[in-house]
């Protein structure tokens, strides 16, 4: 039998390693299949996009509050207000990254959208987002979100 030698060893390992980081969650066609906050966050927008309010509507907590800086603050009945002013036309997310502590997750990560808001044109830079998601009832429910601000400023 051959032994391994130490650069097998190190070769071996970061197959193993990077093996692990390059693994993403499977993407989740409804709010069941959803594994983690990357998929919440892609099924929210998913049913933003195809303008699903009532679905949408189920998965914002009753005491979800948001905050944008051109337009304070926002409540539960704002917020879906607010989205429904929303044509988006196309939309990518980047830069995710989820942090669970225990049946919440923190969810921050950037958008681009293309489409219109009141009928004016979206903003074409990307945009800097965080979403508290938290299970209530084998639910996940959206706690609060903010728009943080452009990506890069």
């Amino acid at each position: 039998m051959r032994t391994l030698g130490a650069t097998g060893l190190v070769l071996s390992l970061l197959l193993v390693v990077g093996g692990c980081s390059v693994w993403h969650e499977h993407e989740a066609s409804k709010w069941s299949d959803t594994t983690g906050g990357e998929s919440l966050e892609r099924m929210f927008w998913k049913d933003v996009k195809a303008k699903n309010w009532t679905e949408l509507s189920r998965h914002f907590a009753g005491n979800f509050t948001a905050y944008t800086p051109e337009e304070g603050r926002f409540d539960r009945a704002t917020m879906q207000e607010h989205l429904q002013q929303l044509q988006l036309d196309d939309y990518s997310l980047g830069d995710m990254q989820t942090e669970l502590s225990g049946t919440t997750f923190v969810v921050t990560y950037t958008i681009t959208m293309r489409g219109t808001f009141a009928g004016q044109p979206l903003p074409t830079a990307p945009i800097r987002m965080m979403s508290v998601w938290q299970e209530q009832k084998r639910n996940w429910v959206m706690i609060a979100h903010s728009v943080i601000g452009q990506a890069g400023k």
